[in-house]
């Protein structure tokens, strides 16, 4: 049996979840969703919308939806919903958690690979994080939670556009691209999204696909063109984006207003391949010491004997690898994007560089 997909939604505190999730439960979508709402939010669904006995935890909705607000653990209320719509009292597709404003989405995502029962119905499918255009850069600057929030993200939400200008907007957006270079941003306002932007994103699925933001890209380059490095997108040189021996060139900080984010992000590429072996113990080895400071880490490797793409993904410490599609005509390359918390990232790109083979 197909299991159910499940997506986290996330966000500061007023950063519009809550309407989100009132547009979810109500519009006429056609779709069967269970939300999931921690009613330890900064605003309550149900004294809107929910006509309701208040020892009943599980409300099925005019428009076909259900919504289940907990009182307790979070794989309580996912099994509970299981049992229900085993016994067919009620009936949804897929499942859409709303996490409180000042959680870490981190212990949330592990629950779907740690929590058997859990990972026997339902697979997550990605994190959704909204960003308040006007408070979001305080909010940064203050709430450590909020930046995981950004690091975790499959895709990022900047909400309330309408109250703000466009270089506001723009700023914004440029901090969450260097604390996040994979998740795609737009700006919204009213909180109303397209559900097919919210729904069914595969972001945690092992593909090829790898999106960095090509405006991450342009600033990595620019920050380090003084290294002494090539650039160049010529694929007749190699892409040695190993860290530079020269202190003072440490651009992975990205200083706002006098703040510096604790969640940062860098992207390793080569057009040499990787020695399986090494890279193992090597991947292995910062897993073990730095698991929990890395929040998402994605790569589509190239690997010495392998005629095939191999890809790579991680959550802290739980990584899967696959083999994707066989390498075709395109150049044969690594890309990979790590974002943590305080990553020590020169060590993790010289140990990267001394897994591959240059000879």
């Amino acid at each position: 049996m197909a299991l159910i997909p499940v997506t986290i939604l996330t966000g500061f505190l007023g950063s519009g979840k809550t309407t989100l999730l009132k547009h979810i439960l109500t519009a006429q979508h056609g779709k069967k969703i269970a939300v999931i709402e921690n009613e330890f939010g900064e605003e309550n669904i149900d004294s809107d919308i929910l006509v309701q006995d208040s020892q009943e935890q599980i409300v099925q909705m005019s428009n076909g939806c259900v919504c289940c607000t907990i009182r307790g653990d979070l794989v309580v209320a996912l099994n509970q919903l299981w049992e229900e719509r085993k016994q067919k009292k009620i009936q949804f597709d897929r499942v859409v958690i709303e996490t409180t404003g000042v959680a870490n989405p981190g212990p949330v995502a592990q629950t779907f690979f740690m929590d058997d029962d859990v990972a026997n119905h339902y697979a997550l499918d990605a994190v959704v994080t909204l960003v308040d255009a006007k408070h979001g850069q305080q909010q940064l600057n203050e709430h450590e939670e909020a930046q995981r929030q950004v690091g975790f993200a499959d895709r990022i939400f900047i909400t309330k556009t309408d109250l703000v200008d466009p270089l506001t907007v723009e700023t914004l957006r440029s901090r969450l691209v260097h604390m996040n270079p994979r998740a795609p941003i737009k700006g919204i306002t009213k909180g109303v999204v397209p559900l097919e932007e919210v729904l069914d994103l595969k972001g945690f699925n092992l593909n090829a696909k790898l999106d960095i933001d090509p405006h991450f890209l342009e600033q990595e380059d620019h920050d380090h063109s003084d290294c002494g490095h090539d650039h160049s997108h010529d694929h007749d040189h190699d892409h040695d984006h190993a860290h530079c021996d020269d202190p003072s060139h440490h651009h992975n900080h990205h200083d706002h207003h006098g703040h510096t984010d604790r969640i940062q992000s860098f992207v390793f590429k080569s057009d040499y391949p990787f020695d399986h072996r090494k890279l193992e113990d090597f991947l292995g080895g910062i897993l073990s010491v730095f698991g929990e400071k890395l929040l998402r880490y994605k790569g589509v490797l190239y690997v010495k004997g392998s005629k095939q793409k191999i890809v790579l993904q991680g959550v802290h410490e739980m990584m899967g690898s696959d083999m994707a599609g066989p390498w075709g005509a395109e150049q044969k390359q690594t890309r990979m994007v790590f974002i943590g918390v305080d990553l020590p990232k020169d060590t993790l790109l010289a140990g990267l560089e001394a897994s591959l083979i240059k000879t």
